[in-house]
């Protein structure tokens, strides 16, 4: 019996991935009009996610989310700002977004609450005050300096 090398260490890269996206999900936000975790949090419960939010902050099993559900939350400017930062087509990045989000948050809320230094990056986490290129000018989307650009 032969061993699938190649799967095994696609295997290990999907799961080095899997653990760095709460983190980058997190940096992508500060250079939105969400701002971090916490703004995409409340903006999804005022959009009608409340109970799905409410799985990924406490504790148990996270409630799954769709990209459409995901769509009817939020501001059609806020999916341009989220693809534009990941560096991928919007329907894409609301898939990545999906798939995520409910592991980043709950991660970075163990207490039920997301801690303010989960919602904080190196850099600013205000859109105005960051050094993203507003013009669609893609100076290395995050996703490509993570390595995940492929997703």
């Amino acid at each position: 019996m032969a061993i699938d090398l190649g799967g095994l260490l696609k295997g290990a890269l999907g799961q080095a991935e899997a653990a760095a996206l709460p983190g980058l999900l997190s940096a992508i936000l500060s250079k939105t009009d969400l701002g971090s975790l916490s703004g995409v949090v409340a903006k999804l419960q005022e959009g009608g996610l409340g109970a799905q939010v409410q799985s990924w902050l406490g504790n148990g099993s996270n409630l799954p989310v769709s990209p459409d559900q995901l769509r009817g939350a939020l501001d059609n400017e806020q999916i341009q700002q989220i693809a534009r930062q990941l560096g991928l087509p919007v329907d894409a990045a609301m898939k990545v977004l999906a798939q995520h989000l409910p592991t980043a948050v709950d991660q970075a809320s163990p207490d039920g609450v997301i801690p303010e230094e989960a919602n904080t990056t190196e850099e600013s986490n205000t859109p105005e005050e960051s050094n993203t290129d507003q013009s669609g000018g893609d100076s290395g989307s995050l996703a490509k300096q993570a390595g995940i650009d492929d997703i």
